[in-house]
């Protein structure tokens, strides 16, 4: 009976000692599992204030590109809108060129007929003049001439008139 008693109270003891060793790792892990919990609540609370940001994040960004599709919009329309009057003022200033074109062409065969007709005038002119200036020097020519002839008579004349009145003044 007491060896029973020794060996029954023995396993009590190592039953205690396993039972206060078991309490002692429950206890660790209660004390574990409260820093978990407490690690997990304040993940969820992180994770939550994140989803909150994320979810912001995304409205403002589907406002940003909203907005910028907008913009991109109007900037197209604009730039279409510009170059449809670049193109139609394109337009107008390419049959504006085709008309000048024509028109310096026109002018330069105006131009070119104008000259030859000046070069034509130019030469008839140019004939007509030096057969003037060979009248006009004939003519000076044939009037010196006719000076020098009337001076002569004239000297004669006086040369005569003065023994004419030589020989009235001889007959006085």
């Amino acid at each position: 009976g007491v060896f029973m008693y020794n060996h029954l109270q023995r396993k009590v003891r190592n039953a205690e000692a396993l039972a206060q060793k078991y309490k002692q790792q429950q206890e660790a892990l209660s004390a574990q599992l409260q820093v978990v919990y407490e690690h997990r609540s304040r993940l969820e609370r992180s994770l939550q204030k994140e989803r909150g940001e994320h979810k912001k994040t995304k409205e403002d960004f589907l406002v940003y590109k909203l907005e910028a599709q907008e913009a991109l919009n109007k900037e197209k329309q604009d730039s279409m809108n510009r170059y449809g009057a670049l193109s139609s003022q394109h337009k107008i200033l390419k049959n504006q060129h085709e008309d000048v074109k024509k028109q310096l062409l026109d002018l330069q065969l105006q131009h070119n007929s104008l000259k030859l007709e000046h070069r034509k005038t130019l030469e008839t002119h140019s004939q007509k003049y030096a057969q003037l200036q060979q009248e006009k020097d004939s003519e000076v020519t044939n009037l010196q001439d006719t000076v020098f002839k009337l001076r002569e008579e004239s000297k004669l004349l006086r040369k005569a008139h003065q023994e004419v009145h030589s020989q009235l003044l001889n007959a006085q």
